[in-house]
């Protein structure tokens, strides 16, 4: 393919992705303090991306890591608190989805499961269709920086037990073409603004600023 504060449920998730896990809606968060136990919160990210806290106000957590929003949770909290060290702790997650589309035997959502690779995506989606251009499958995926980046993929030439070369991430979107797509940001903006379903939830929170 081209191109202090966490529990260990995210940082194995982490690990797996080969990134730092990034929160998201449905996701249960436990916010806690060391030095004021009072204050400690265990709470739900909503479908809009916000929680609730005490003594601030609703707070967008979506796509920021763990260790992000402790850091912004402890400079909130200093203001009213002495020795306000937030932590966040994954506690659980909501389930995590990808999309498979193109020229696929049954196009939709899968479920995340595990360390899903490309090919794995693929075969549950009913293989690729004689029309698809397997050597030049496009993944779409939100970045650290919170950009939309297009990966090509050549899954003719993957080997099915490398799990790490073509491996997903939460959300991404795989493209199988039926010709080679040349401009790449022009098929982003007309694909993924106008097509994908919004049941996804992809559109809201995961790819588009």
């Amino acid at each position: 393919m081209k191109q202090a504060g966490e529990a260990p449920a995210a940082d194995a998730m982490a690990s797996a992705s080969g990134t730092e896990y990034r929160i998201h809606s449905g996701d249960q968060l436990d916010i806690k303090f060391f030095y004021h136990p009072e204050m400690n919160e265990t709470v739900t990210v909503r479908p809009d991306g916000r929680i609730s806290l005490q003594l601030v106000n609703e707070l967008m957590v979506d796509a920021v890591t763990p260790r992000e929003l402790s850091h912004t949770l402890t400079g909130l909290y200093e203001k009213q608190l002495k020795m306000a060290d937030a932590t966040v702790i994954v506690r659980s997650f909501s389930a995590q989805r990808v999309y498979v589309d193109g020229e696929v035997g049954h196009p939709g959502v899968l479920t995340l499961s595990g360390n899903m690779s490309l090919l794995h995506a693929l075969a549950e989606s009913g293989g690729v269709k004689e029309t698809g251009r397997v050597k030049d499958i496009l993944i779409v995926r939100r970045g650290d920086d919170g950009k939309i980046n297009v990966l090509r993929a050549d899954a003719a030439h993957a080997d099915a037990t490398d799990a790490s070369a073509l491996r997903l991430r939460p959300f991404d979107v795989v493209y199988v073409p039926r010709s080679r797509i040349g401009n790449v940001n022009r098929w982003v903006d007309q694909y993924i603004r106008k097509n994908i379903p919004i049941t996804f939830g992809i559109l809201s929170n995961a790819l588009l600023p």
